[in-house]
């Protein structure tokens, strides 16, 4: 095969063209020049491998104990129908907690692999779409490049990696679901004719609705998100579509309020809210919301200090520096204005990032602040702005004639870096994880054992990774779920053990 056919054997990204033409800017049309970003991908993309390989060692723990012996004595559907009446409302919640519940052990063992390349694939999606829109071509590569260290920075630079990527219960409420809401902008960006159109809009509003029963604090986040979209399509999108995308907007929120109507009418939500007294009259109460603003701002100095989202910048300032005008391109987005751009998105940062934490807080209390996982919702607005600013400052580095090797190199090795940075602490995770794992399949083990030769009540110590929470905690203070663990079992009771089997 020919050298200049490797577009035969590497397929086309969407919105990715040929090399802008030589130079080291993004540029050269050797071998070595077209599969430098690949090169450089490679190390996010092997992270994420490992990450996934470590999912080996994720046993069920906290919520999970509970959620188990539904699924397994009432099926997926028993679980909506308890989340529903019972527990907090979330029916789309219940449906995917569900789908992993199903394959006990083996589905938290596959779930941070399955979720991982879900993460992946639709930023991926998105950021050739979104540059194609933008009338930009870059070289091949480059999008998966900037999509791969996106994935890292929000699965990896967070304060607790186990909640955000290895706790399945977590990740489909706050790690995932805002993903997913973001993926709903992918056939509004492939729509080219009326019938593209009219699907995009019945896609945004099922994703809204599905939203609204899934996480409440994605939602708050794609409310946000779609009403910044309403007010600023005159100055991001060129006027024939406009309207469109104000309507399409629309249709989104539409969707979010039909969910979340669903949810908090529901009895499990009420339930819940009885529950933690985290009615609207507290949420909204002038002492609720200086807490929480704090409690924010807290929750700001941590993800301003963590050094690792540098790399989202990173990918960003390449993604500049290699961009160039895509010829007789269908562009939708006007030309960037940087301050508007990132002022827009800073404040939609801010502003979604804040209701979360106000509709938290009446259950978590001061305790938000280290409820790392809440943050997640968000925390994806923050790692596609740090992409946005380091593309802006790439274009004006190239627009500056700065866009040489050294800035290219400069930001390659900052990815490179980066990925050394979030592998260290993943290490150290797996290892905690593979002795837990240890741990738990002998106590396993050793508790079916029991149970099929007829033991009602056995001891449980537990076996803690991640800050989970596990039975007997706090000095044995805290029981939940212990009755969960019985349950699972097929036990009357247990009891807090003191010695690992």
């Amino acid at each position: 095969m020919a050298v200049g056919a490797s577009s035969v054997t590497v397929p086309k990204d969407p919105g990715e063209g040929p090399a802008p033409g030589p130079g080291p800017d993004g540029g050269t049309r050797s071998l070595p020049g077209r599969l430098w970003p690949y090169a450089l991908a490679a190390l996010p993309l092997a992270l994420l491998a490992a990450a996934a390989y470590l999912g080996r060692y994720v046993r069920p723990s906290a919520d999970e104990w509970c959620f188990l012996p539904v699924v397994r004595d009432e099926g997926m559907l028993g679980l909506v129908h308890k989340f529903y009446f019972t527990d907090n409302g979330r029916v789309g919640n219940g449906l995917l907690v569900g789908a992993y519940a199903e394959f006990p052990v083996a589905g938290h063992q596959w779930y941070g692999l399955v979720s991982g390349v879900l993460v992946l694939g639709l930023l991926w999606a998105l950021t050739s779409l979104v540059l194609r829109r933008a009338g930009q071509s870059v070289p091949r590569g480059v999008p998966l490049l900037a999509a791969a260290m996106a994935t890292a920075a929000i699965l990896f630079a967070t304060p607790n990696t186990y909640k955000t990527f290895y706790w399945p219960a977590a990740s489909v409420s706050h790690t995932v679901a805002p993903v997913l809401a973001a993926a709903a902008a992918i056939p509004l960006l492939r729509a080219s004719g009326r019938r593209g159109r009219t699907v995009a809009l019945a896609v945004v509003f099922a994703v809204g609705v599905f939203m609204g029963t899934l996480s409440e604090e994605a939602s708050v986040v794609a409310l946000v998100v779609l009403a910044a979209l309403v007010l600023l399509a005159h100055r991001l999108l060129v006027a024939p579509v406009r309207r469109y995308a104000r309507l399409w907007a629309a249709a989104g929120m539409a969707g979010v309020a039909v969910g979340t109507l669903i949810l908090v009418t529901s009895p499990g939500s009420r339930h819940r809210r009885s529950r933690f007294g985290a009615d609207s009259a507290s949420m909204l109460a002038p002492d609720t919301l200086i807490d929480a603003a704090k409690a924010f701002v807290h929750i700001l100095g941590t993800v301003l200090t963590t050094w690792t989202y540098l790399g989202a910048v990173a990918a960003g300032v390449l993604v500049g520096l290699l961009a160039r005008p895509r010829p007789g391109a269908h562009r939708v987005l006007e030309p960037a204005r940087p301050g508007l751009l990132l002022g827009a998105g800073a404040l939609v940062f801010l502003v979604s990032g804040y209701l979360c934490t106000v509709i938290t807080y009446p259950v978590f209390g001061a305790r938000v602040i280290t409820t790392e996982r809440t943050w997640n919702d968000y925390l994806i607005v923050w790692v596609v702005l740090l992409v946005a600013a380091g593309a802006l400052l790439g274009r004006a580095l190239r627009r500056h004639g700065a866009a040489g090797a050294l800035p290219a190199a400069l930001a390659a090795a900052l990815c490179a870096v980066t990925v050394v940075g979030l592998a260290l602490p993943l290490s150290e995770l797996g290892g905690k994880m593979r002795v837990r794992a240890e741990r738990w399949d002998r106590q396993d083990a050793v508790l079916r054992a029991g149970a099929a030769a007829g033991e009602r009540v056995m001891p449980y110590t537990p076996t803690k990774v991640g800050s989970m929470l596990e039975p007997f905690a706090a000095g044995g203070k805290r029981i939940w779920p212990a009755q969960c663990v019985a349950d699972y079992y097929h036990l009357d009771k247990v009891t807090r053990g003191t010695r690992l089997p």
